[in-house]
């Protein structure tokens, strides 16, 4: 069989820094925002013209922040509590054969800087600096199926902790041009528990994560999630 290679046609900017707390699957969170920075001759203006009458797109990309080459035929999907293992094309884990990503992004606006093509998005679920392979329009006649079984995901996570900002948080956040934005992310990131399945059952504990340009300081209270800290990152 004949091999493959592609060249990314751009680069997403997301909030997210690490692997930790991306949003499970794209438009959960419609808070995380994102710009698409087309590049080289697909960064050229004609390449997106007619894209303003879509309100929804397609991103193909690719699972940059994994090992390469590391898969195994059957995985375990978090929403099986980590104990439970299916084959891998019955999950959406990031240990592919060919590690490739597909999404469903909201289209919020399109700009042209310094003559090449950018696409402000929302509803991302990418790392930071994630390759796009491809970008196609999301057509629901033929893209949205309602008659569908979803075996072990038929519906969103639910939000499990209540999410409290501490003193020295809100301060923080009140500090920032962004901080109305970036508080509603931080709640929607935390409220569905994003600690690994077997964590989940321990009523306290400290986590850190890297958003933007800060590392985010949280710990477990009992059924709480509570924001200590927006500490400026290296």
């Amino acid at each position: 069989m004949q091999d493959y290679s592609f060249k990314p046609v751009a680069i997403i900017e997301t909030p997210f820094r690490e692997k930790f707390a991306i949003p499970r699957q794209a438009g959960i969170v419609t808070a995380a925002k994102g710009r698409v920075v087309l590049h080289g001759e697909a960064a050229q203006p004609e390449c997106v013209e007619g894209l303003e009458d879509f309100s929804h797109l397609w991103l193909t990309w690719v699972f940059h922040g994994v090992p390469q080459g590391e898969w195994r035929p059957r995985v375990r999907p978090p929403r099986l509590g980590g104990n439970v293992r299916v084959g891998v094309f019955a999950s959406r884990a990031p240990f592919r054969p060919n590690p490739i990503g597909l999404s469903v992004v909201k289209l919020d606006a399109i700009r042209i800087e310094s003559g090449k093509a950018v696409l402000e998005v929302s509803g991302v679920d990418m790392m930071d600096g994630t390759p796009i392979l491809d970008i196609k329009p999301y057509i629901p006649y033929s893209d949205a199926i309602s008659d569908v079984s979803a075996g072990f995901a038929p519906d969103a996570p639910e939000n499990k902790l209540e999410v409290l900002f501490l003193p020295e948080a809100e301060a923080a956040l009140q500090a920032r041009s962004d901080g109305d934005s970036v508080r509603e992310l931080i709640r929607a990131l935390l409220a569905p528990d994003p600690r690994p399945a077997y964590k989940q059952a321990q009523t306290e504990g400290e986590y850190g994560m890297l958003l933007y340009d800060f590392d985010l300081q949280w710990r477990i209270n009992g059924n709480r999630a509570e924001v200590v800290d927006l500490r400026a990152s290296k």
